[in-house]
């Protein structure tokens, strides 16, 4: 190890460099390139993460939306094409029947599912919206970003009072956005029944399960203006974390099909959405893209190192009266060798430095470049340093073995053999 702490091994390798600056750019090139295609896509891929993770905060993403259609099968006496509903009796039937379930939030809606929404006007102003009748637990489901006020509770459900949150562009529309005018306690005109405006919600651009353009009620007031009693227009599902979603969806329509008298075959009686599986997907997208990159970087890293490899073969080549001459003048066949290895060591490190050094910045110019996008989803782009100081580690771990191949080759060139090398 005495080699490193000579000032004539670092002489020797700086000129040897030197000598030969296009040869050792080109061959650099490659292991930083690998480096920097390492650094750069690995974390871009944790960007596109941190992206999907933001679009979809504050959503349960093991959620299961159900809701009620025809029957497609005759059974036990009932015609074919008979219509389902969804009753709130049938949550607490659900939830004792099928224990993988967390919560259910029952939910009715104007404005969706092929029915018409309702105008919401105030002093002149007027435009249709979508209106959904809710209960508290509802904003679990998917959690608001409220701007103003608060959202539905406990005791608007109970007193059924006429209460309204509305989304930012109604709240834009029916109110002086441009003075921030504050709107809760005022009032607003649904289906000429006036409503206290108790909440304001914004909907990031692409996220989120609703719109701006939509409004939330109590579900008690909801059933009373449509007299609707306790009937139910979709449950939202959420299973318990470890509960397997796909098991959770065929459960509860089995169990739905008992007690409504539908044949088990009966595919089309319930409609469902499996929100948990559709985000599996999106994972295991991310997944597979740090894979390929951890995979793609690895790979070009490799081919920059054997490129150092066949670089040094030539210099050894070049080299060869002077290797002589230092053995001839009494240096040992290990000292040749660890200068040889030495050189392959300072050319990865310094390559794939560099690539790094370009890969972070690189991300720092794209997360600058995204940081107030919501529509796109990306966000904050960061590495784990762990993984690059590990590939840091087998890039150096590559140049020392590869770096063998030269310095064999070095260390058995014979003296007299390389004095006679014109």
């Amino acid at each position: 190890m005495n080699i490193l702490f000579k000032r004539d091994t670092w002489q020797e390798i700086y000129y040897s460099l030197r000598n030969n600056k296009l040869r050792t750019f080109l061959t650099m090139i490659g292991v930083g390139w690998g480096m920097f295609l390492y650094v750069s896509l690995l974390g871009a891929a944790k960007g596109m993460e941190n992206g999907f993770n933001k679009l979809f905060s504050g959503l349960a993403t093991n959620s299961i939306f159900l809701w009620p259609q025809n029957t497609n099968i005759p059974y036990e006496g009932f015609a074919k094409g008979r219509k389902m509903d969804l009753h709130l009796k049938d949550i607490e039937y659900i939830t004792k029947k099928i224990p993988e379930i967390d919560y259910i939030s029952p939910q009715s809606v104007r404005g969706n599912f092929g029915t018409p929404g309702e105008q919401i006007s105030r002093n002149g102003k007027k435009n249709t919206y979508m209106i959904t009748g809710d209960f508290p637990v509802g904003n679990q489901i998917s959690k608001k970003k409220l701007l103003f006020g608060r959202y539905i509770n406990d005791a608007d459900i109970q007193a059924k009072k006429n209460v309204i949150v509305i989304g930012e562009e109604i709240y834009k529309n029916l109110f002086d956005a441009k003075k921030n005018e504050n709107p809760i306690g005022k009032s607003v005109n649904l289906k000429g029944i006036f409503f206290n405006v108790i909440g304001v919600f914004r909907v990031p651009r692409g996220g989120g399960m609703e719109n701006d353009q939509s409004a939330y009620i109590p579900f008690s007031t909801y059933s009373g203006m449509y007299n609707e009693g306790d009937k139910v227009g979709f449950f939202a599902i959420v299973g318990k974390p470890n509960a397997e979603a796909a098991i959770v969806e065929t459960k509860v329509k089995d169990e739905l099909k008992k007690i409504n008298h539908v044949s088990p075959e009966d595919t089309n009686a319930f409609g469902s959405f499996n929100l948990a599986k559709e985000f599996k997907k999106v994972t295991g997208f991310l997944t597979g893209m740090q894979l390929l990159t951890i995979v793609v970087g690895t790979l070009t890293i490799l081919a920059g190192v054997i490129a150092i490899s066949n670089i040094l073969l030539i210099t050894v080549k070049e080299r060869t009266k002077e290797i002589g001459i230092r053995r001839a003048l009494g240096a040992k066949p290990a000292e040749v060798r660890n200068q040889i290895l030495l050189e392959s060591v300072v050319i990865t490190l310094s390559s794939g430095l560099l690539g790094f050094l370009s890969g972070i910045f690189l991300l720092i110019i794209l997360n600058v470049a995204t940081m107030n996008n919501d529509a796109f989803p990306f966000s904050n782009p960061t590495v784990d340093y762990g993984n690059v100081f590990s590939a840091m580690g087998i890039m150096i771990f590559l140049g020392l073995v590869i770096g063998l191949i030269p310095a064999q080759r070095a260390v058995k060139i014979k003296p007299i053999e390389a004095l006679r090398t014109e």
